[in-house]
């Protein structure tokens, strides 16, 4: 524990985030340098669900402006974090014709979504007719179809593993080739190497 708090201490004192986190790391130190390990514990969390909000606000600075010929609801973006990870949400378009991209760090379906598409025995097991592997930028991906019973339209979703951050691209009335179009024109490598 002394390692990470300062590790996490020196991060924070080369890259100078929000006031908050300095607020955290000076409790941080105090709690440690009193005995409280609780508090100290309280507040290095409090610091890394800042720094996961400043890594999500530098990954939604990279994604496009239009997705699918739909535009960017910035007023929909979503950035927060647990400390264990960081959770990314954007909206494109709106309903009828609308897209959600969500980038989740640490997120627990990645074990399972690699699973099946790494294990030849498991995903053949799941073989679904709506469900199909594909790769965007060399990345192994699964593409799930869903048909509206009431309307007839077909939306798909696109999720795309990436070490240990998972992208997930829905887009509602649309096709196999209109998303997987959109997914190629997201900056993905930029993306991991940024959320890892």
């Amino acid at each position: 524990m002394k390692k990470l708090f300062f590790i996490i201490l020196s991060f924070g004192a080369i890259n100078g985030f929000s006031q908050d986190f300095d607020k955290n790391l000076a409790s941080a130190r105090t709690s440690y340098s009193s005995g409280d390990l609780e508090n100290s514990r309280f507040a290095m969390e409090q610091m890394l669900r800042d720094l996961d909000i400043a890594i999500g606000k530098e990954i939604v600075k990279l994604l496009p402006a239009t997705l699918a010929n739909l535009k960017v609801d910035e007023k929909s973006d979503n950035v927060s974090g647990s400390g264990f990870g960081l959770v990314i949400h954007r909206t494109y378009g709106a309903d009828p014709k609308a897209a959600s991209l969500d980038i989740v760090n640490n997120s627990p379906l990645i074990n399972s979504l690699n699973a099946m598409l790494n294990m030849p025995l498991i995903g053949g097991m799941m073989h679904d007719e709506n469900q199909k592997q594909v790769k965007i930028q060399g990345y192994k991906s699964m593409l799930n179809r869903t048909v509206d019973s009431e309307s007839g339209k077909t939306s798909y979703e696109l999720q795309i593993p990436m070490n240990n951050t998972l992208v997930t691209l829905k887009i509602a009335d649309t096709n196999e080739g209109e998303i997987t179009q959109a997914a190629n024109t997201l900056p993905l490598s930029k993306i991991v190497a940024i959320a890892q």
